[in-house]
């Protein structure tokens, strides 16, 4: 039940914002022959995913060690 609730206010809290969130920009892109540049995924993201992986490994293997015992 409070996973549920949880949820729920989350939900509630993202639209909230979602709701005041300023109004796109309706001119379009950007005015030049420059390509948008992108967002550049560095060695941060890189560091992120090995430790979620990382950590999720070691949630199973202690998952599977009170199971066994």
């Amino acid at each position: 039940m409070k996973k549920l609730i949880g949820l729920l206010a989350s939900l509630i809290v993202i639209g909230v914002f979602n709701l005041y969130a300023p109004p796109a920009d309706p001119g379009g892109g950007p005015v030049g022959d420059d390509p948008p540049v992108g967002v550049p995924i560095d060695g941060g993201a890189v560091a992120l995913l090995i430790g979620g992986a990382a950590y999720g490994v070691k949630k199973i293997r202690d998952k599977k060690k009170t199971i066994i015992k």
